[in-house]
């Protein structure tokens, strides 16, 4: 790991920030006090949440974490694409008896004023989706003294990302369960993203900057491959989903081992944007017709979702998961971060022994 890394974790594990309450102080700070880095999610917060969680995580661990933010996104070119999709949900809302949200409920996600106050009172790491900041942006950073990642889906953003002045990237595979990253949402590519491994292996030889790899990632043996491909540190999302102290509503953790739930695929149901999830009715049902709407189709169906929640239906919930769903772990955040280290040494071991156990 690159120093700066090494400074930030004792182990090369990284909690992805899960956005929706899922990535929240008493998550990241476990992880970090097990020696990993924990992450607070700070997108679809308003300025204000994100301090006051930021205040609480400074409470819990004197270690080092993160706090991941949402780039803005452009204006929709079609507006009337989500008018049609909000009449396409009109049978979600009377059966689950709760009105579909305003599209433009969520503004521009605060980002100025997140930046601002992270600027003024500087943590130790901070991490950008869907899309990169500007290079003033991430100077300004760098003279507060913070590490700055921005995660990319493919090696031209990275270089991207690399030129702008970021520290490290994120590199996501398109194993990840949640969002995909992409700079760009272009429903042309839908589906496109690059399997994780191939995609680490490319970056590597873009950019020179540290990499963290995310995509898929649920045991120490699969930190190894990615590390041995070229990362630095591995980031993981569903691993993490199911610990005690994770955000996640029970329904969806039961629902990453469920036989129910077979697979995950990519989607655009709930919030307009790719995002991997456990296949059910409601993604079947409205995948199809989903427009690129984000974050509009977020806030359209921010009320259904809640409303399934609430009715323990997990059939009409956002069951975000990665593709290694199946191996999750149903321990403390802490305990994980220990095992998957130690596994990790197993790897690392055998390998460097010429065992094949």
């Amino acid at each position: 790991m690159s120093s700066a890394l090494t400074d930030l974790c004792r182990y090369p594990i990284v909690q992805a920030p899960m956005a929706g309450g899922t990535s929240g102080p008493q998550l990241a700070a476990a992880v970090s006090e097990a020696g990993g880095l924990g992450f607070l999610a700070a997108g679809y917060k308003t300025a204000d949440g994100m301090y006051n969680e930021i205040k609480q995580l400074r409470g819990l661990t004197g270690q080092p974490f993160g706090v991941n933010l949402f780039m803005p996104q452009p204006a929709l070119a079609d507006p009337s694409a989500v008018e049609v999709y909000r009449h396409q949900l009109a049978g979600e809302a009377a059966w689950y008896e709760t009105p579909l949200g305003d599209p433009d409920s969520g503004g521009d996600d605060n980002y100025d004023a997140k930046l601002a106050i992270l600027l003024e009172d500087p943590v130790p790491a901070v991490s950008f989706t869907f899309g990169c900041p500007t290079r003033d942006t991430l100077d300004a950073f760098a003279g507060v003294g913070t590490y700055t990642v921005v995660t990319v889906t493919t090696p031209e953003e990275a270089q991207a990302a690399q030129w702008a002045g970021a520290d490290a990237v994120c590199v996501q595979g398109v194993e990840a369960g949640g969002h995909q990253s992409t700079h760009r949402d272009d429903p042309q590519t839908d589906g496109a993203g690059i399997g994780l491994l191939s995609l680490v292996s490319q970056v590597r030889e873009t950019v020179q900057i540290p990499i963290v790899a995310t995509g898929g990632l649920m045991r120490g043996s699969q930190i190894a491959a990615v590390l041995a491909a070229g990362a630095e540190a591995a980031q993981l999302g569903t691993a993490f989903l199911v610990c005690p102290e994770s955000g996640a509503s029970p329904l969806h953790k039961q629902a990453l081992t469920n036989p129910l739930f077979v697979r995950t695929a990519l989607t655009r149901a709930f919030s307009g944007r790719p995002a991997r999830g456990l296949v059910n009715r409601f993604m079947r049902e409205h995948g199809p017709y989903a427009p690129a709407a984000y974050p509009q189709v977020h806030y359209l169906t921010a009320g259904l979702r809640k409303a399934a929640a609430k009715a323990g239906d997990a059939q009409g919930m956002a069951l975000w998961a990665g593709q290694g769903h199946r191996m999750a772990r149903e321990l403390p955040a802490g305990r994980l971060v220990r095992l998957l280290a130690e596994e990790l040494d197993a790897a690392r071991t055998a390998v460097s022994t010429g065992s094949t156990q």
